[in-house]
């Protein structure tokens, strides 16, 4: 079983926040890929898995057996299927409003997570947990406001930033539950070839154009795939094992200030005193929710 002490906590901390920077270039990637948004999705887990079942060979193996590692196995295939519908819906929110509008309310996951697990899995969070939600949430608002859009022409995307939440707190529940019984590596692997074989389709359905035009938009794609998806979902993947769902959710609200310093420093983006002040902002919300996670109660299964 995972281990739960403090000094795994302190170390998977950190992984979730390398793990939300890495991340944080995802949308850079996005941007230069010459390919559709969902063609760019699909190459992410596709170009990731070669790379996943090298370290899978030579991670040590994990045998998990009998009929609960079974269950576990039709949750990790649920978790690649959620997570495909979170980078397909948001990669067409970018396409249809701003970054800073479905970043930000892509980054409403931790809302929508919490919030399943009050209700639906009897977990319980102390008021600071909650009021340390709602600073980030607010550092979020104060880090982006500068470049959002408010209008009918963003009405569709915005919406579909929404769902793009939805999907990435059921993959964040599954992957956590997930990793109760099996390996980080295990849960890459096998979520990322089931969000392959569901993109694909719906790249070719949509017309997008699928196959990369040269050597440059192929390094893209590759860094899209190594950096962000092996990389960063993978450092999450494994802090998943030691934090407490909700609290990682949080945390990853780190990915819109990586975003925005990246696209700073590459795209040469405004970055200036409000940026600033909404990623502290964020930062403090994360700090409070960290101090509030001794409190919280463990997960049960429902019914």
């Amino acid at each position: 079983m995972p281990s739960h002490s403090p000094a795994h906590q302190s170390r998977a901390v950190s992984g979730v926040v390398l793990g939300a920077v890495l991340i944080g270039l995802a949308p850079i990637f996005v941007r230069l890929a010459e390919v559709g948004p969902t063609a760019a999705a699909f190459w992410r887990v596709l170009l990731a898995l070669p790379a996943l079942l090298v370290l899978r060979r030579l991670a040590v193996p994990r045998q998990p057996g009998g009929q609960q590692a079974a269950g576990s196995t039709r949750g990790l295939w649920l978790a690649g299927l959620a997570f495909a519908g979170d980078l397909a819906v948001w990669h067409q929110s970018i396409r249809l409003t701003s970054i800073a509008n479905s970043t930000l309310l892509t980054n409403l996951a931790p809302v929508f997570l919490t919030l399943t697990l009050h209700f639906g899995f009897g977990q319980r969070h102390a008021p600071r947990f909650w009021l340390g939600l709602s600073l980030s949430l607010l550092g979020a608002l104060a880090l982006l406001a500068g470049s959002l859009r408010i209008g009918r022409e963003t009405v569709l995307g915005d919406l579909l930033g929404i769902v793009t939440a939805g999907f990435y707190a059921a993959y964040q529940l599954l992957v956590s539950h997930s990793r109760q019984r099996f390996g980080a590596l295990d849960v890459m692997l096998r979520s990322s070839a089931a969000a392959a074989l569901a993109l694909l389709p719906i790249s070719l359905a949509a017309g997008e154009k699928l196959w990369p035009p040269d050597t440059h938009s192929w390094l893209i794609l590759l860094g899209l795939a190594l950096i962000s998806h092996v990389g960063g979902q993978g450092l999450i993947a494994w802090a998943l094992a030691h934090l407490p769902a909700s609290f990682s959710s949080v945390t990853l609200l780190v990915q819109p200030i990586a975003a925005t310093v990246f696209a700073w420093l590459i795209l040469g983006e405004v970055f200036g005193a409000q940026q600033a002040l909404g990623g502290a902002i964020v930062m403090a919300g994360i700090l409070l929710c960290r101090f509030a996670m001794p409190a919280l109660t463990p997960v049960r299964e429902p019914g």
